[in-house]
């Protein structure tokens, strides 16, 4: 192989490093990579789940609610990718392929130095690029990086994805493969709607709509790189031969559909805020300004947000209730909040410009019984917020309505 041999970027997540079966498909990957003529660079995620010994929450377990700074977090948070990376290293050598494991940090990995949620800012890919030339397939620790002042910094739950796609970026590889258990995007959670099904090619944009609404296929960072890039990725299943899904450049896929999939997020909170001034006045305005920044003070993320009939409606996740209603007592407001409610959305990039499509999804959850609270709409989503309870009676709706399931 030559300098010019392509880069692939190939992550594996914690069930494909979790056992011996999953490490031993992992090797059989990494040798089809470099059969192919593709120079491999393998990032890894913990191994397993809660409760497996090395997983990150196990791990953060060990410390639980005793006195820890976010540093000491982030520090024990990393050990488990650090594991998993010098595991797979062996076990590639043990299989014939020449490798080394590399941290964040070794892997040249800078990030703004938020711990618990960092962002990457840039790669130094001089070290993998070393090993590459020297035909050493590096195996990455993912979901790492370090900070400015040189502390270990993770990147958010799922952050292996987002490592995977900033080398891949930065390495110019050729493609950006996450390998997961199960066999790629699928059209709907499956444990939601059994009539989901596994799409052949979605647009960039599209997962990354995906990812912002709930579903739980690929780190929201990592899809928003690939929208943003081109980066070519593909999801797969490290225990089968299924193709998977091709995320697609925007420009060379043109969806045949108004809609693509549908996604939920459960355990959501709607908040009505009385503004005690009549909409459409100057003191209504800065009461509302007065909410919003009331709770950018209070480090709340809103959603669905729309004044109306003299209130401000927003819904929050149903962790940060507490502290929205501490926010909005400081401020002298009198609120009501309803919940448990659900957010579901209907994504497709073939859907802007195109009439009828809100009629369409009013209809199909009429139809079904489905009450619908409130809307908010994009040029590729359209989102309803619902009873929690009626979260699945939705998304089945929405699914069957728009025939996601015929491919």
């Amino acid at each position: 192989m030559t300098a010019e041999t392509p880069i692939v970027v190939m992550k594996f997540g914690g069930t494909s490093v979790a056992t011996a079966e999953g490490r031993a498909a992992l090797a059989r990957r990494v040798l089809e990579a470099l059969e192919a003529e593709r120079r491999p660079v393998v990032v890894v995620s913990a191994m397993g789940r809660r409760g497996d010994a090395y997983a990150t929450d196990t791990l953060l377990g060990l410390i639980g609610r005793l006195p820890s700074t976010p540093e000491e977090r982030d520090l024990l948070a990393s050990v488990g990718e650090v594991i998993s990376a010098v595991v797979v290293a062996a076990e590639l050598r043990a299989a014939g392929i020449e490798s080394r494991a590399f941290t964040g940090a070794d892997a040249g990995i800078r990030t703004d130095g938020v711990h618990g949620n960092a962002t990457v800012t840039e790669i130094r890919p001089y070290a993998l690029l070393t090993a590459l030339e020297d035909r050493v397939v590096p195996v990455v620790a993912g979901f790492q990086g370090v900070g400015p002042d040189g502390s270990i910094t993770t990147l958010g739950r799922g952050g292996s994805d987002t490592t995977a796609c900033a080398l891949g970026i930065a390495l110019q590889a050729e493609s950006v493969e996450i390998y997961t258990d199960v066999d790629g995007v699928m059209t709907a959670d499956p444990r939601a709607c059994d009539a989901a099904t596994v799409l052949t090619v979605i647009r960039s944009d599209e997962l990354h709509q995906m990812a912002q609404h709930g579903a739980r296929v690929v780190h929201t960072p990592a899809a928003e790189m690939a929208a943003a890039s081109g980066l070519t990725v593909r999801v797969r299943n490290t225990f089968s031969d299924h193709p998977g899904t091709l995320v697609a450049d925007i420009a060379a896929y043109q969806p045949r559909s108004v809609a693509t999939a549908v996604s939920q997020i459960r355990s959501v909170a709607r908040f009505l805020v009385d503004l005690e001034a009549p909409a459409g006045t100057r003191e209504h305005t800065t009461a509302q300004t007065a909410v919003f920044q009331a709770m950018a003070d209070a480090g709340i993320s809103l959603d669905m947000f729309t004044p109306t009939d003299g209130k401000l409606v927003f819904s929050v996740a149903a962790a940060d209730v507490e502290s929205v209603q501490a926010a909005l007592k400081r401020l002298g407001k009198p609120f009501a909040v309803e919940q448990p409610l659900a957010k579901v959305t209907l994504i497709g990039a073939g859907m802007h410009g195109v009439p009828g499509v809100m009629a369409r999804v009013a209809r199909c959850l009429d139809e079904a019984g489905v009450t619908i609270l409130q809307t908010a709409d994009s040029h590729a989503t359209i989102s309803v917020l619902v009873p929690d309870e009626q979260a699945e009676t939705a998304v089945k709706a929405l699914h069957d309505g728009f025939r996601l399931g015929d491919g």
